[in-house]
C-alpha cells in the first residue's frame, strides 16, 4: 500500500504521533493526539483503533501509542512532503514562515511523489525547513539535531536557534521582528526576580524579555 491509499485524516494522525515523538521523550496517548488536533478523546480513540487494525501503529487499552515500522514508513513520507513543500514556499514563492503551515497542510495531500521528488531536486535536497525542523531522505533517513528547549537552556552560554515550533504564527512573527531565527546566536541571562521570564541576548539585535512558555517553543543548541 502507499500512502496515497490511506485517507487523509490517517495521513494526518500518522504525522501527528511521528512530531509528537520527535522532539520528546514522554509516552504519546490517545489524550496527547487529542490536545495536539483539538478533536474529541472519542474520534481518536475510535482514529487509534482503525490504524491499529491497519497494522500502521501499536496500542493497548490504556497504553502509549508507537508507530509500527510500516507505520513509521508512511509518516515519514507525510513528514518529508509537508517539510519540503513549505522550504519550496518560502524559497521559491516568497512566503513568509509565519504564513506555509497551513498552505502545505493541504497541498500535502495533493501531490504525488514525483512532484515530491522534483521539489527535492529544484531545492538542491534541503535537510531543514524554514523553521528548522528536519526534513526526511527518500530512504526515509532523518537527523534530529542534538538541542534543548531554550526555556531549559543553561545561562550565559553561547548558544545556535536550531529549530523553532510552528503553531503560533503571531509568535513566528514575534521571533522574525527580534532577529530570534533558525541559526541565530544568542545567549540566555535571567530576567528580573519574580517575573518568570528569562532575557535573550540576539547577536547584532536588541535584548528582550522571553517568557518560559514562549521560551519551550525554541529549540538550541550550544556553540
Amino acid at each position: 500500500m502507499s500512502v496515497t491509499e490511506l485517507s487523509t485524516a490517517a495521513q494526518n494522525y500518522l504525522k501527528v504521533i511521528w512530531g509528537l515523538q520527535e522532539w520528546s521523550d514522554e509516552p504519546i496517548t490517545p489524550s496527547t493526539i487529542a490536545a495536539k488536533t483539538g478533536l474529541k478523546l472519542s474520534t481518536i480513540s475510535g482514529a487509534m483503533s482503525k490504524l491499529a487494525d491497519q497494522g500502521l501503529i501499536e496500542h493497548a487499552p490504556y497504553g502509549a501509542v508507537t508507530l509500527t515500522e510500516r507505520g513509521r514508513s508512511y509518516a515519514l513520507t507525510m513528514v518529508r512532503r509537508h517539510r519540503l513543500i513549505e522550504t519550496f514556499l518560502v524559497e521559491v514563492l516568497g512566503y513568509g514562515w509565519d504564513q506555509v503551515h497551513d498552505e502545505a497542510e493541504n497541498l500535502e495531500h495533493a501531490v504525488s511523489d514525483y512532484m515530491v521528488d522534483r521539489i527535492d531536486e529544484h531545492l538542491g535536497h534541503p535537510t531543514r525547513d524554514p523553521h528548522g525542523d528536519p526534513i526526511p531522505a527518500a530512504s526515509g533517513a532523518v537527523e534530529v539535531p542534538d538541542a534543548m528547549i531554550l526555556a531549559d537552556a543553561p545561562i550565559e552560554t553561547e548558544l545556535v536557534v536550531e529549530r523553532i515550533a510552528d503553531d503560533d504564527p503571531d509568535l513566528l512573527r514575534f521571533f522574525a521582528q527580534q532577529g530570534l531565527v533558525v541559526g541565530a546566536q544568542l545567549v540566555v541571562v535571567p530576567g528580573p526576580p519574580y517575573s518568570g521570564s528569562f532575557q535573550v541576548k540576539v547577536a547584532k539585535g536588541e535584548d528582550f524579555a522571553l517568557g518560559h512558555i514562549a521560551g519551550e517553543s525554541v529549540w538550541v543548541s550550544a556553540r
